[in-house]
């Protein structure tokens, strides 16, 4: 299977992104996606930013290069950045907004489907094929058995099946809203929230009454407190047509994920347990541990 890099979910400053696309250029990494997909106002890097630095990447990298949209359309201001994204004529879209099929559809322009478009079945899948969709990133929740019967839905429909992208490393994107949640922590208002997301360089955990964390709080986007890690089901994810594993990036460690994701893929047994959480992957509740889902 092949290794995908996703986009960045929290908000870093330049230099830090500038430095972390630097040092995954060196990865085994078939696929890197570029772009902002939480809030249009984390402006370190413009459009113009992200395409030069595809062209960076590009060469010194093999990996395939994919710009992102944002999950969350909003404002005027936002669909007319959406548009200028759609239109870039260098890279291939990941749509994580509905306007942004159309946008592509529109153009005639095959597209990646993100993982926060609702598409839960093969009559979906369908409609979207029809509208350009080449690379389907399911919905976090999936099970492993509602992906595999959603292709085969898709089977019985005579419709080739397109790519399928597996989210199996990082905090869970679970839901996003339009107040944001980390000015609000701060007593910000949205409006003049100053970017006060850029002290949280992985999210603000949220825990409950009694001490347990239960969701990491980014911008607008609430997201699992704990790390999603497929590794340990490397053998089923197979199974169920995967043809791409998606590594999310965190602030520290991403060369030590990808080298243990390409060392199981390479041959290397997979580990019997990892830390941090798979339940959805089972049909079970999503924060449940790696060694708690077959209890």
């Amino acid at each position: 299977m092949k290794l995908s890099l996703g986009p960045v979910l929290f908000y870093w400053n330049r230099e830090k992104l500038l430095d972390f696309y630097a040092e995954m250029a060196e990865q085994p990494l078939d696929v890197i996606y570029l772009g902002e997909t939480v809030c249009s106002k984390r402006r370190a890097l413009g459009l113009d930013d992200w395409l030069g630095l595809a062209r960076e990447l590009g060469e010194c990298s093999r990996a395939e290069l994919v710009l992102s949209g944002l999950a969350l359309v909003e404002a005027a201001s936002e669909l007319s950045s959406l548009k200028r994204l759609c239109d870039n004529g260098e890279l291939l879209v990941e749509a994580n907004d509905m306007g942004a099929v159309q946008l592509l559809r529109e153009r005639k322009l095959p597209f990646v489907a993100g993982p926060a478009l609702n598409l839960y079945n093969g009559h979906a899948l369908a409609e979207l094929i029809d509208c350009g969709l080449q690379r389907w990133v399911p919905p976090v929740e999936c099970s492993g058995e509602l992906i595999r019967n959603t292709l085969e839905q898709l089977d019985s429909l005579g419709l080739a099946r397109p790519e399928v992208e597996l989210f199996a490393y990082g905090h869970l994107p679970l839901a996003y809203s339009a107040r944001c949640f980390t000015a609000r922590a701060e007593n910000r208002p949205k409006d003049d929230c100053q970017i006060c997301c850029e002290n949280f360089p992985e999210g603000i955990v949220l825990h409950s009454q009694e001490g347990e964390a239960l969701f990491t709080l980014n911008g607008i986007q609430t997201m699992s407190a704990k790390v999603n890690n497929l590794l340990a089901d490397y053998a089923q994810l197979a199974t169920a047509g995967a043809d791409l594993l998606r590594l999310s990036p965190r602030a520290e460690g991403m060369a030590g994920v990808v080298a243990a994701f390409d060392a199981v893929r390479c041959g290397a047994l997979p580990p019997l347990a990892v830390e941090g959480c798979n339940g959805y992957w089972h049909g079970r509740p999503g924060m449940l541990r790696a060694d708690e889902v077959m209890l």
